[in-house]
Parts: structure tokens; sequence; C-alpha cells
């Protein structure tokens, strides 16, 4: 079962408010960042989540044909931008997956972010930023080696070490939420070295919010 840390609060939230995103002429509902007072109503909405604060925020939502237009220019910049970096882009139905590998992004045993790893996900923060209207889910994942326990506090503060950089390059934070998968997801085998390599990584799961 995910286990979910974080959304962001109304703090985050309000100074994320601030950012001036630019529109998307093609994608039919607008998508306009709001003013404090916005922010701060969505993130205090009676059973408050993602959705009321991104419509607190003056984030538009999604409908229809829309939609998968929207995904597909999002898809198209993260695939040039990322190009060369070993991060890999993948869509599923109308999600987005960026996944960036351990080997890039953490040294072994570390939530320490490499200094070389920025530059990829300033990219990825960037293509963000312009397509506001969606959420991003950072997931944590690692191999099997060491106990359960410990895996799934690794892979949530590396999810959270992410998030921490997303948000510090004005990704808005009430789109945010993290969550730490352990070992119970992989995606190679934990037998070899190559197959454990592959599944200790963290990836950015992009949904788009819809109407």
């Amino acid at each position: 079962m995910m286990k979910k840390l974080v959304i962001a609060g109304v703090t985050a939230s309000l100074v994320a408010s601030c950012q001036t995103v630019e529109e998307n002429p093609n994608t039919a509902a607008g998508a306009i960042i709001g003013g404090l007072a916005g922010a701060a109503i969505g993130a205090a909405m009676p059973g408050n989540d993602r959705r009321g604060a991104l419509i607190g925020a003056g984030i538009g939502m999604l409908a229809g044909a829309a939609i998968g237009q929207y995904l597909d220019q999002q898809q198209r910049e993260l695939e040039r931008s990322l190009a060369g970096t070993g991060a890999q882009v993948r869509r599923e139905g109308d999600v987005l997956y960026v996944s960036f590998p351990a080997d890039i992004t953490f040294d072994v045993d570390s939530t320490r972010i490499y200094p070389g790893a920025y530059a990829a996900l300033d990219r990825v923060a960037e293509v963000l930023r312009r397509y506001p209207q969606s959420y991003v889910d950072v997931i944590g994942h690692t191999d099997s080696t060491g106990s359960e326990a410990y895996n799934q506090r690794l892979s949530e503060r590396r999810a959270e070490a992410v998030a921490n950089y997303l948000r510090s390059r004005g990704v808005q934070p009430e789109r945010i939420a993290v969550y730490g998968m352990g070992e119970t997801q992989p995606i190679a085998t934990n037998a070899t070295p190559e197959g454990r390599a592959r599944n200790r990584r963290v990836e950015i799961r992009i949904i788009p919010a819809t109407a």
C-alpha cells in the first residue's frame, strides 16, 4: 500500500502562487496561477485535497480532448529536454512517468542528490511549471537488499529529497505528493547487480488535473 507522506500546506502554497505560468495556447482549459488569497482559500477548503488546492490557486481543470493534447505536448517537451541525461519518459494511458535511476541521482545508501542530477531535475521542473494543470507524484523505489522496513524508509526519504528540489525550483507545492514504495514494485530481477540497479529509482508521475 502506498504510504503518502506530504501534500504541501498553506504556507508553501502561498509562495508557489506567485509563480508566473506560460499558458499553452492549444489547450482548451486555461491555466493561470492565482494570487495569495486564492491559494489560501484552496488550502482551507473542507476536505482539502490537491484538486481543491489547485482550484483555489486559480489553476483550471482539463476536460475532454484537451487532456490528450496537453499530455502529448508535455511528453514531447520532457523527452526533448531529458535526452542524454539518463532519465526516461514513458506514457501509460493518460499518465506520464519520468524515471530517474539511482545511479544518476543518489550515492549508495544516501538520500543526498548528486549535483550531476540537478540539470535533469531542473529541466523537469521547467516543464512542470509550464504545464501546471497536473498533479505530481514523486515515488521512491529500492531493490530488495536490506530489510523491508529500512528500504521503505529509504524510498520515502529519496522521494522527499526529489520533491523538495522540485519545490525549490518553482513547482507549485500544492500539486506535489510524495510516496515511498520500498522494494514492493521491482521492474527487474533483484538476483543480479544490473537488475537491482534498475529497481533503485525515483519516479515522477504526472497526472492531468481533470474537471
